[in-house]
């Protein structure tokens, strides 16, 4: 019997949930090494490690979660824009393959960078308010005290953009977000249908895979497109942290980002927390797919077993 309910026409709300936990299990599993990312990104030196040490000795464990209210809230949706946008793009830029067919990898790379350009239009305010909160005390110096008053919580941030800047303010980078997004999420879904048939033979189209096929072949995923967009997140990541004063502006846009930060410290600084990043990708995307393909399936399943109650 062939499974194939992501593209079946009455699979919209089902891959919302599905898309919406998959988000909520990326946040919670890989929050910690995001904030450690970004300070390694926004920071000349130290280790991982080192950023870890300080922060819970310092700052306490529960600082490795600030900011987690941002994209948390934004998971559901932003992930059901993802995964319902790529199901139905990846059919819409290959209508040659059969509905009871898996998409094409033709159809399955150019839905991925159509939903990636979707969905950033989402991700990059909330990245923008998130940034801001794990980056407390602008201009680079985290404050001695972590409950200071400027950045308090996600509301108090955009609060505080929105009054300063406006629209304009809340979408700060999100040019730099759709260059990053797009193409990374063409080579994410790929890598993602074709590890798993790899893995496993046939299951593109009877769904039969185990746990650790959808779990390796995710964290797989995940990998490789971070490894692909990096450099654009760390610029990003620069791009969001400043704040829009003149003491703090130190970058005009994404080309001067780009020259002064490899000016100043080399093309080094491109990959500085990169190992920090494939780390957290490889368990963040593997939970995502798992939990989405898992949601999916007792969806389906619930879905099946009323319909026969029915008849």
């Amino acid at each position: 019997m062939d499974f194939w309910p992501e593209f079946h026409a009455n699979s919209w709300g089902k891959e919302f949930v599905a898309g919406g936990i998959g988000g909520i299990a990326a946040v919670v599993s890989g929050h910690p090494l995001d904030t450690i990312k970004v300070r390694q990104q926004k920071s000349t030196t130290g280790s991982a490690f080192s950023i870890l040490r300080h922060m819970v000795f310092k700052e306490g464990p529960f600082s490795l979660y600030r900011g987690m209210g941002s994209p948390l809230v934004a998971a559901t949706l932003q992930n059901a824009i993802v995964f319902q946008s790529y199901s139905v793009l990846s059919r819409a830029f290959d209508t040659s393959v059969d509905d009871k067919d898996p998409p094409s990898y033709k159809g399955v790379i150019l839905g991925g960078v159509g939903a990636g350009a979707l969905q950033s239009f989402l991700i990059s305010p909330v990245e923008l308010v998130k940034i801001q909160l794990q980056l407390r005390g602008i201009c680079g110096k985290v404050p001695k005290r972590p409950s200071s008053r400027a950045y308090k919580g996600v509301m108090r941030v955009t609060k505080d953009i929105w009054n300063k800047e406006g629209l304009r303010g809340m979408f700060r980078g999100l040019r730099i977000t759709m260059i990053r997004d797009s193409p990374s999420h063409g080579l994410y879904f790929w890598t993602y249908e074709y590890m798993r048939e790899q893995l496993h033979p046939g299951c593109r189209k009877n769904c039969d895979e185990s746990l650790d096929t959808m779990l390796i072949a995710g964290g797989l995923a995940g990998v490789s497109s971070w490894i692909l967009c990096y450099p654009f997140d760390v610029i990003k990541t620069r791009l969001q942290a400043q704040a829009q004063t003149p003491s703090c502006l130190k970058y005009k846009g994404i080309y001067d980002c780009f020259k002064k930060s490899i000016q100043e410290e080399g093309l080094v600084v491109l990959w500085r927390g990169v190992g920090t990043a494939v780390a957290r990708a490889f368990v963040v995307n593997g939970a995502i797919f798992a939990a989405y393909e898992a949601t999916l399936r007792i969806l389906y399943k619930n879905g099946s077993t009323q319909t026969q109650e029915t008849i």
